[in-house]
């Protein structure tokens, strides 16, 4: 599978280069030298201009996320920096759904459960894991809600206690936090990992399919390599 990048609006790379924001700037700039009464109006205007320019291309730039799918990965992108997971450590993918009253009610996230936690806890940087405690704290709030465990929130929103992996690791500060949020969440949703849906390019279910593609086509390639291991071993 070839590499691609994806992002959820096309409007990243603001340039003046580009004729949609050429034209418009040229007029700007134009209507401030013909409205000044003087040159020091004229250079506020322009100064004016400037300021905004760069102050939009900082909002696009921080509003920017992006999607990386390799054969071997897959990456989500921030401003701030990001989180990879390899697809062998991917179990599934899916809509993360609301349980209320007997009816499964699709919520605007994607979940990836994950086979073990360690890849994932050691690579994630301190900044994007405090983003996700944060940016997901309604996720934890609906879970708890379906489960009637509304009281217990604040103990969980931040629970810091150290998390003990699978295979022994001891984590601590942020990384336990973290680790701790998506064993919750696993209990509430059968998902470590949640992409929003707003954060798309494309409609959930076509983002689902392309990743499910991936996923098969790693696995496939997993178990051809296995095959020619096998067939060496065989031959020596």
């Amino acid at each position: 599978m070839k590499t691609i990048h994806l992002y959820n609006h096309r409007f990243r790379n603001l340039s003046v280069k580009q004729i949609w924001v050429a034209i418009p700037l040229t007029l700007l700039v134009a209507s401030a030298v013909w409205f000044s009464t003087s040159w020091q109006q004229l250079v506020v205007a322009i100064l004016l201009l400037i300021a905004a320019y760069y102050a939009l291309k900082l909002l696009i730039k921080q509003s920017t996320v992006g999607y990386t799918l390799t054969a071997t990965h897959f990456q989500q992108h921030f401003a701030k920096g990001g989180w990879v997971v390899g697809w062998h450590n991917i179990s599934k993918i899916g809509v993360c759904q609301y349980h209320q009253e007997g009816w499964y009610q699709p919520l605007p996230w994607i979940g990836i459960k994950l086979k073990d936690y360690d890849p994932y806890l050691q690579a994630i940087c301190p900044r994007i894991a405090t983003e996700l405690l944060l940016g997901q704290r309604a996720l934890l709030y609906l879970g708890l809600k379906q489960q009637e465990k509304l009281t217990q929130f604040e103990d969980k929103v931040l629970d810091s206690r150290p998390y003990v992996s699978e295979k022994g690791t001891h984590y601590s500060g942020l990384q336990a936090m973290l680790a701790n949020r998506m064993g919750y969440q696993r209990e509430f949703y059968d998902y470590d990992i949640f992409i929003s849906t707003n954060d798309l390019d494309r409609s959930d279910q076509e983002f689902i399919g392309l990743m499910r593609r991936y996923l098969a086509a790693s696995h496939n390639g997993d178990e051809k390599g296995r095959e020619r291991d096998l067939w060496e071993n065989s031959q020596e």
